[in-house]
């Protein structure tokens, strides 16, 4: 049985619950039962989301933020699970930047415990640690983990890309006339709304998403009534799709960009938060994507370097090129099967 534990929400965004339900789905599709793959999340937003692409999810009923406070319900649902199931091994994968050192040996006391890792900057107590980003180096992890028989699952090669963006057939186009704007599924400072009105000009059709969580929607389909070149795309289900009908795009530096690398959409990339600075200015430095600075400690320089990159790189087909054909080098969207075929095989080898 295979416990995912993350939330979303409009202050902490989707981007955790979307990477494990990639994930899941990998998962999922190895067993062949939906059913043995659980949610655990702290409030009724997280599971419903988990629930509404057809998983099983348990409420916490806890604060995000405060983890340790719901160890004493982790043994509850490790013995109710036992009592509905055959006997068996456990797997807990942890996404969350609020995990202490006292919850993970906690939880790594009761099962097989995984956690994706962003930053590498902390040794966990866990099984198995995770990190697909683009600055994560091997080697740095095992001198970190060096004596903890910690299982390590390490580079971009496990980024877990939905299967929509598998051999997406791209075509690269010398002029840019429709332009993708995605910032997360949280937003709640309407980061996509203030990229719009900086950059906005009659010569380009602008795509600009907003999650589930986005508090925001309302506001900014009031906003596409009177503007002919703004289309809102609300929770959407076929980004790829979406994606491949762009020439451009101005994303925050999170899982999305694995995404567009995947299709090859150029794009400029802007971090918000600390976890994404090292992974954005990583990609500037091998060209695979244009990076517009830190909003969250600099919004106003952040979108102004924004407009500027963007009207550079617009009228520059010969920069999108070459954006286009790093990006591709950094997955080839197979990273999901990956991550799940490895994790299943390590904890399997734990029993």
């Amino acid at each position: 049985m295979i416990f995912i534990r993350a939330d979303g929400g409009p202050e902490i965004g989707i981007g955790h619950l979307m990477r494990c339900m990639t994930l899941a789905r990998e998962l999922a599709s190895r067993q062949d039962d939906r059913e043995n793959i659980c949610f655990v999340c702290a409030d009724q937003g997280g599971a419903d989301f988990a629930k509404g692409q057809g998983f099983p999810a348990r409420i916490l009923g806890t604060r995000y933020q405060d983890m340790e406070s719901e160890l004493p319900l982790w043994s509850r649902i490790l013995e109710e699970t036992r009592e509905k199931k055959e006997p068996g091994s456990f797997l807990i994968l942890a996404d969350s930047y609020f995990v202490t050192e006292k919850y993970l040996a906690a939880l790594k006391n009761l099962a097989y415990t995984a956690l994706m890792d962003d930053m590498g900057t902390e040794r966990y107590p866990v099984d198995c640690l995770i990190n697909y980003n683009l600055t994560a180096d091997f080697e740095a992890y095992e001198r970190l983990y060096e004596g903890q028989n910690t299982d390590l699952i390490i580079g971009s090669r496990y980024a877990p890309v939905r299967r929509q963006f598998l051999n997406v057939d791209y075509q690269m186009r010398e002029q840019v006339k429709s332009v993708l704007i995605t910032t997360g599924g949280g937003d709640i400072e309407n980061i996509a709304g203030q990229i719009w009105r900086t950059i906005n000009t009659e010569d380009y059709e602008f795509h600009l998403v907003t999650g589930r969580f986005n508090p925001h929607f309302q506001e900014l389909k009031r906003l596409e009534e009177g503007c002919r070149n703004l289309h809102i795309h609300h929770d959407v289900a076929d980004m790829a799709g979406l994606m491949k009908m762009c020439d451009m795009a101005i994303t925050a530096g999170g899982s999305t960009v694995y995404e567009l690398a995947a299709v090859g959409v150029p794009f400029i990339c802007f971090s918000y938060a600390e976890n994404q600075e090292e992974q954005a200015r990583c990609m500037a430095q091998r060209r695979i994507a244009p990076y517009a600075g830190a909003y969250h400690r600099s919004p106003g320089e952040t979108l102004v370097r924004i407009r500027e990159l963007f009207q550079q790189t617009a009228s520059d087909p010969k920069e999108r090129r070459t954006i286009h054909e790093n990006e591709k080098n950094l997955t080839d969207g197979k990273g999901a099967a990956r991550l799940a075929e490895e994790l299943v095989r390590l904890a399997g080898r734990r029993k």
